[in-house]
């Protein structure tokens, strides 16, 4: 009996001594992007539900902090930021891989930080808007010159074009420095770019029922709500099988499409809180319904598994990862 009531009450002054801490503080979360884009709208639906999982409800708010496609915001975590568990960054998952592409001009090792958790897994579609659209790979090889824009090199956005660009043939001209996706848009509006490899959840509805938009593929097995079932899964069009692999490689981190982290010096009874708090909000009803709501999909990973994840994804051959590289490299 002992033992079995040992674990319940060491876990009472851990509980006691998070409700002390976070009662009556508000908590950051940090988006490396401008306001109206999916990761803002991901992080303001956490922000509205995560407080009431905290032992204390602290208040939990959204800062946008873009720059160099919210890698910026990640290294300020360790630099100048408070360290005592008030501060989460959210981030374009596409920096994880670009890591390892482009070690010296990222410089971030994902393995030095504790994983709070990801929202969902990424699904980005590649599309063009115009009257006379492709409406597959195929045709877009063959109607070239197409311009699409993204926040910063490195970037899912960035990484997913070059791919149509350098393994599938396709005449693009790349237009970066965009705030965040919901700059993109205006620009796709305005026609100054045709398209872009955005995520899914970030496409208006609206766009998705007009003769305009015609999206070409996806870079998940899984297929989101609205999205035809034509729309193919991007390893499926591969031209070979070492295609396949590198597009695997490029397109893997997508699988923490929605990432929360925080700094490793954050004391441990308060990362294992925010885990945890992390983990009852993905299962929250009221949050579920809010997402619905907003087109948001929910496939959530823990942290532990996320981090578990990036193990995995720092183990990659290192000739795919050269491979890789070509591909993205300017």
């Amino acid at each position: 009996m002992l033992i079995a009531v040992l674990p319940a009450l060491l876990a009472i002054p851990s509980l006691a001594a998070a409700e002390d801490f976070y009662a009556g503080k508000t908590i950051k979360i940090i988006i490396g992007f401008t306001a109206g884009g999916g990761f803002d709208a991901n992080a303001r639906l956490l922000a509205r539900h995560l407080g009431r999982h905290i032992p204390g409800e602290p208040t939990v708010i959204v800062l946008n902090a873009p720059g160099a496609g919210s890698a910026t915001a990640i290294v300020r975590l360790d630099v100048n930021l408070p360290t005592d568990g008030t501060v989460i960054d959210g981030f374009n998952f596409g920096l994880i891989g670009n890591s390892l592409l482009q070690p010296d001009k990222i410089g971030i090792d994902f393995r030095r930080y504790a994983w709070i958790g990801s929202i969902s897994q990424d699904v980005t579609t590649c599309y063009v808007w115009r009257g006379d659209g492709p409406n597959s790979v195929a045709e877009m090889q063959a109607k070239g010159p197409y311009r699409f824009g993204s926040a910063a090199l490195g970037t899912s956005d960035d990484i997913n074009t070059k791919i149509l660009r350098r393994v599938f043939g396709v005449d693009i001209s790349q237009i970066t420095g965009y705030g965040g996706s919901a700059e993109v848009r205006l620009a796709i509006e305005r026609g100054e770019i045709d398209g872009d490899c955005g995520t899914w959840s970030s496409v208006p509805e609206d766009w998705t029922k007009s003769a305009k938009f015609h999206p070409v593929l996806r870079t998940a097995t899984s297929l989101p709500e609205g999205m035809p079932p034509s729309v193919p899964y991007i390893l499926d069009l591969a031209p070979s099988e070492a295609a396949r692999k590198i597009i695997r490689f490029l397109v893997a981190d997508g699988d923490l499409g929605r990432p929360y982290i925080v700094s490793r010096a954050v004391p441990a009874d308060r990362i294992r809180t925010l885990q945890k708090a992390f983990a009852e909000t993905m299962a929250d009803q009221q949050f579920l319904a809010d997402a619905k709501s907003l087109r948001l999909p929910v496939s959530p990973t823990t942290g532990e598994d996320a981090a578990k994840a990036v193990e995995q994804f720092y183990a990659t051959p290192p000739d795919i990862i050269a491979a890789a590289r070509k591909i993205v490299a300017e």
